[in-house]
């Protein structure tokens, strides 16, 4: 018996009301021959944010569709990347915004920005009508990660313990996220 059936046989046995199973992990990743090097997290259904939540934060997805911007300090260099939701307004230089981590609430911090750049481009809308940005070529798209490379600060880019770069979610996805986590999550019940 593979470990896969082993485990669904011990699920049930131990009784639920659980009436299908989706191996995700095996399905989508071809475990046995990965050959896909990125993940597949699921934001939305038919324009319903969904979640996925997990004991283990770091798997916790972040719904909605988004917009990331970077955002550069007095200095040049980037200080921060922040998501938004999709209709949030863009921030603005010189407008203080509040950035927080996703899931951990005493991490936040006030930026001003000196630049503000939108980083995410539409090359496949699919069937939203959303406009098709051109793909650059091979040649740009090379030159452009190069030039971001540059701009980040030293420390950020030692081989020897780089200072993680940060990327934090905006004050009103921060408040989506964790209303609809409290709302996906199961309640226990002691009896």
């Amino acid at each position: 018996m593979t470990s896969m059936r082993k485990q669904l046989d011990a699920l049930n046995k131990q009784g639920h009301e659980v009436d299908a199973f989706g191996i995700g992990t095996y399905l989508v990743t071809c475990y046995a021959q990965a050959a896909l090097g990125c993940v597949f997290k699921l934001v939305e259904i038919n324009n319903q944010p969904r979640i996925k939540l997990s004991e283990d934060v770091s798997k916790v997805s972040i719904p909605c569709k988004k917009r990331c911007y970077r955002l550069y300090g007095k200095e040049g260099y980037p200080l921060v990347d922040i998501i938004t939701g999709e209709n949030e307004p863009p921030p603005k230089v010189a407008e203080r915004i509040l950035c927080r981590h996703p899931f951990n609430e005493s991490k936040r911090a006030y930026v001003v920005p000196q630049q503000v750049e939108e980083l995410l481009k539409c090359y496949w809308p699919g069937m939203s009508g959303k406009a098709r940005e051109e793909l650059p070529s091979l040649k740009d798209i090379r030159e452009r990660c190069i030039k971001q490379l540059e701009q980040m600060r030293p420390d950020h880019m030692r081989r020897l313990n780089p200072t993680p770069y940060k990327v934090s979610v905006s004050a009103k996805l921060y408040d989506f996220i964790h209303f609809l986590w409290l709302n996906e999550a199961p309640v226990g019940e002691l009896q």
